[in-house]
């Protein structure tokens, strides 16, 4: 082969490694594609605030990926759904509830750690506020809810490994869980991506794939709309 064609044949490859690299940076920072969504606008009087209640687990126990991580979320009739995309409307009070069910670790980032972009920037876990959380210490932290395009992100705390930890959804209170509650503003009416930052896709390259990129597992939109 000539110096010329095997120029060629490098840098082709050298473009095909960068067009990898690009789309599996892509795939982590983006969930999906929208699915089906679970309305809450018309559950309460517009301007009032709405309870958005969730919970993280460390198996689905179902579908195609029984031993993924995910979240439910509970619909305003009260029954637990496994959606991650969630119409909200615009400029409104969310008071949300978070019921987690797995176990945690040291976060590889301790910005994770930090509670921002919610009311007064801070959670409550099991009624106790808290502002920054050390995942060093105790149970370490199992998930995060983080909006990225709203500075939004909150810790949720694990639960020690040795607990009886519930390993099918939806969760009762009967397992091994932690609360955490905070509050944000919705934004205007738009489309918003929120996702769990800490890589928990397990058997996958540095815990980014599986769950961490597929919608309804650790990542889901905000679908925000003016009433």
């Amino acid at each position: 082969m000539s110096t010329g064609g095997r120029l060629v044949t490098v840098i082709a490859a050298f473009l095909v490694a960068v067009a990898l690299v690009v789309i599996g940076v892509a795939v982590y920072l983006t969930p999906g594609v929208p699915g089906g969504v679970v309305n809450f606008t018309k559950a309460q009087p517009a301007g009032s605030p709405v309870n958005l209640t969730v919970q993280t687990v460390g198996a689905i126990g179902f579908g195609a990926h029984p031993t993924w991580v995910s979240y439910l979320v509970k619909d305003p009739q009260g029954k637990w759904i496994h959606d991650t995309t969630w119409e909200l409307p615009a400029h409104t009070l969310i008071d949300m509830t978070v019921y987690q069910y797995d176990s945690g670790s040291p976060l590889r980032n301790q910005e994770w750690g930090q509670v921002q972009g919610t009311i007064g920037d801070s959670a409550t876990l099991n009624g106790k506020s808290f502002s920054v959380y050390n995942s060093n210490t105790g149970n370490g932290v199992g998930h995060t809810f983080a909006i990225p395009s709203l500075n939004l992100s909150v810790p949720l705390i694990g639960n020690s490994s040795t607990a009886t930890l519930c390993g099918e959804a939806p969760c009762h209170t009967n397992s091994a869980h932690n609360i955490i509650k905070f509050s944000f503003m919705t934004p205007g009416a738009g489309n918003y991506s929120w996702q769990c930052f800490v890589p928990c896709g397990l058997g996958y390259l540095y815990g980014n794939g599986g769950p961490m990129s597929t919608q309804n597992y650790m990542g889901g939109f905000l679908q925000v709309v003016a009433q």
